[in-house]
């Protein structure tokens, strides 16, 4: 790629998330191939932060409003003083790329499309983005559903189906798990609706009654709400306090990974969980749900058991077949482990990225 074509990502955030993370690591991916790799984050700074290589030129914008004058003469003082030519911009931060290119013409906006509803698209409220969607230059889809329906309904020509790559990190060793070794459960999703917890706990309160040394660990940003609460309640209402954890947001995956021996996800939509390739890399054998790209990660079921999303029975079951097969375990999760390398690695990622810089 030519050097001369620096490249900013911009996220609304660091906090903990798919698309948070998915910029971050595009971000140091870059930086370690020799380009000049930059990230702002416009509206909130998170623990993410911490994860941003030394080589990655970084900008906080602290923007407060939708029009926020000064934040965009700040962006745009960024730009040129580091002759940035290319915004990568990810989810909802495309509408401030948009303003920059206004006023400075020959940006070329790249915009990536984390949307996690990719189960519910004919839902979607679109309007304002298809206009938006003229000024893109190129859209990356996290799934096939997503590049399916930008094409349908954006008006963007250039329109690229890139799945996420995770990193694996076990360096940093800061949390530690509770419950037996060798029988835990470990779930990387942020409180959300979406995540659909509920349907896990549900499905956990019975494994435990024939498996009672099992523990359910959950990782992620505890966003205080109606859906927290409710979490909370399940948990203490059916006393299940000694054996479902709950963590909030952790710095160290990969170590947190390496101390569980089960990955779970029940969320009711997804586009390509960040989570699902983690606990590949870890090795981890899973139980996941049918939503978004995950049957592909899987394999259809080769890698890991796929459950139809919001059914508590099936996935229970699915976990006790788990459990009771080691044999099972150690096939699914060489099985994941080695999809995950060959298809959803950074080096595969990076290659494709930087040929669709290099068209632009």
């Amino acid at each position: 790629m030519d050097k001369n074509k620096n490249v900013i990502q911009i996220i609304d955030s660091l906090h903990a998330g798919g698309a948070e993370m998915m910029a971050v690591n595009i971000a140091n991916a870059l930086s370690s191939t020799g380009i000049t790799s930059h990230l702002c984050t416009t509206r909130l700074e998170g623990g993410l932060k911490l994860k941003l290589n030394d080589a990655v030129g970084y900008l906080f914008l602290n923007k407060k409003h939708t029009f926020d004058i000064r934040a965009l003469k700040q962006l745009l003082r960024y730009i040129n003083t580091n002759k940035i030519t290319i915004i990568h911009a990810h989810s909802s931060s495309y509408f401030i790329a948009i303003l920059a290119k206004f006023l400075k013409p020959s940006l070329k906006i790249i915009w990536h499309d984390h949307y996690g509803k990719s189960n519910d698209l004919k839902n979607r409220k679109y309007q304002s983005l298809n206009i938006a969607s003229s000024f893109f230059s190129h859209i990356i889809s996290v799934n096939k559903l997503l590049a399916n329906w930008a094409e349908t309904h954006l008006r963007t020509k250039k329109i690229s189906y890139l799945p996420n790559f995770a990193i694996s990190n076990i360096n940093l060793k800061k949390t530690v798990l509770k419950g037996a070794p060798n029988h835990r459960i470990v779930c990387l999703a942020n409180f959300r609706p979406q995540k659909d917890h509920l349907t896990l706990l549900k499905a956990f309160k019975n494994v435990i009654k024939h498996h009672p040394k099992w523990s359910l660990h959950l990782v992620g940003e505890v966003i205080e709400s109606d859906y927290s609460k409710r979490i909370s309640n399940y948990i203490k209402e059916n006393q299940l306090e000694k054996h479902v954890f709950v963590y909030g947001s952790c710095p160290d995956i990969g170590n947190v990974l390496s101390l569980a021996s089960i990955g779970v996800l029940s969320s009711k939509s997804e586009g390509l969980p960040v989570s699902l390739l983690e606990y590949g890399l870890a090795k981890l054998p899973v139980v996941i749900t049918q939503v978004g790209e995950c049957a592909s990660v899987l394999n259809n079921g080769e890698n890991g058991i796929l459950v139809p999303p919001e059914d508590s029975e099936k996935f229970e079951n699915a976990l006790k077949e788990l459990i009771n097969s080691k044999e099972l375990q150690q096939q699914f999760s060489v099985n994941l482990n080695q999809t995950v390398r060959e298809k959803y690695s950074k080096d595969s990622f990076i290659t494709q990225l930087l040929k669709i810089y290099e068209l632009e």
